[in-house]
């Protein structure tokens, strides 16, 4: 049983690996739609005055703040940008802050700046290297074998799957395989090369397969576009040729690995932990018993699934709410009902892991044995 689960791991290993070398992106010309240039400033000071181009008694106010360049060419000069004053209870430049701002240069040579945002790198590292200590300090050799394979995870996508799709590769094929990588190395370099691990990994794929199949079914079904994203829209006037649909089920593919790698390596240690503690069980013992584990498991996160949907997506169901739109209407309008699609097949597949992972660790111990 061992032999044929490194097989089994070994030929989609290769599969992988062929895939990323065929997909592999080719060298792009420079997109002719650049972002525009930043600088960082420094708020110095915020006063309430006229408006430029009003007086006193037309009673139109702005907040002016005096801004110091702290970047760029202009690095040491000042300039004062205008915010009208409104009843918003938003958070508003404030003296002391670093901001960002967009630098607009006339052909004649002028120099404009737009508050863009604030500057918050500092914050964002501190964030990182807290979440680094955190898992490192619990997890020991594997929480720093994790926090590889999450560098990992982030060089594939940004090095090999947001180029290949903009190279104009298939988004289902680019997501399958960037997935398979991203699965082969946060399992091994988090749990070690062992049969426990080939279990896990093997049902995260078979798993995610599922997810990508039920997803494509439930698209078609549903007759999503894609379209509803509006960054889809920007990279269609781009001139960036993709199909939206495959775009939408590519990321339901890869939302889902993260959940499910969590839910196969729960289950296989958990049914390890069983047959360590009860040598002589049978395999039908074992899955039983691991199976009332997994399912406390699921009730719990497809649950969390749902919340979470329901947080990021809280001022647009606010907006819905306000303009007194039904339930019904709110949930079959495309840019809900996206994330209502991978929420839920989402669920199903992570359903569905729990069986298979359970099954598969179960059947390999007890034949091990």
């Amino acid at each position: 049983m061992e032999r044929s689960l490194w097989i089994a791991v070994g030929a989609w290993a290769v599969i992988a690996v062929v895939g990323l070398v065929l997909l592999w992106p080719g060298d792009r010309a420079a997109s002719p739609f650049r972002d525009e240039p930043r600088a960082d400033g420094q708020v110095e000071s915020v006063t309430i005055q006229p408006c430029t181009g009003t007086s006193v008694e037309d009673l139109v106010e702005c907040r002016a703040l005096t801004v110091l360049i702290t970047s760029g060419d202009t690095a040491g000069d000042r300039t004062v940008l205008e915010q009208a004053v409104t009843a918003t209870e938003g958070r508003l430049p404030q003296a002391g802050d670093e901001i960002v701002l967009l630098v607009t240069t006339t052909p004649d040579g002028a120099v404009f700046y737009q508050f863009a945002d604030y500057q918050r790198s500092g914050s964002m590292w501190v964030l990182v290297l807290l979440f680094a200590v955190c898992v490192v300090a619990l997890g020991r050799w594997r929480g720093a074998g994790a926090l590889a394979g999450l560098a990992v995870s982030v060089a594939v996508l940004v090095g090999f799957v947001l180029p290949a799709l903009l190279d104009g590769s298939n988004p289902v094929i680019v997501a399958i395989v960037g997935s398979s990588v991203i699965a082969f190395a946060s399992l091994y370099l988090a749990h070690g090369a062992t049969s426990s691990t080939n279990v896990a990994l093997l049902s995260t794929l078979v798993s995610l397969a599922l997810t990508g199949a039920l997803a494509w079914v439930f698209i078609e079904l549903t007759t999503l576009t894609g379209l509803s994203d509006e960054n889809a829209l920007f990279l269609e006037a781009f001139g960036v040729q993709l199909d939206p649909r495959g775009l939408l089920l590519a990321g339901v593919v890869i939302g889902s690995l993260g959940v499910l790698d969590d839910v196969t390596v729960t289950q296989v240690s958990a049914v390890g932990e069983l047959y360590r503690a009860q040598p002589g069980a049978s395999a039908r013992e074992l899955y039983g018993q691991a199976l009332t584990i997994g399912r406390d498991h699921i009730s719990s996160t497809v649950n969390t699934l749902f919340l979470a949907y329901a947080g990021a997506a809280l001022p647009l169901l606010l907006l819905f709410t306000e303009t007194g739109a039904g339930v019904a209407d709110v949930f079959t309008r495309e840019v809900v009902a996206i994330e209502v699609v991978r929420t839920l097949v989402g669920s199903i597949g992570l359903i569905a892991s729990v069986p298979i992972s359970t099954w598969l660790a179960a059947t390999v111990l007890t034949r091990d044995r």
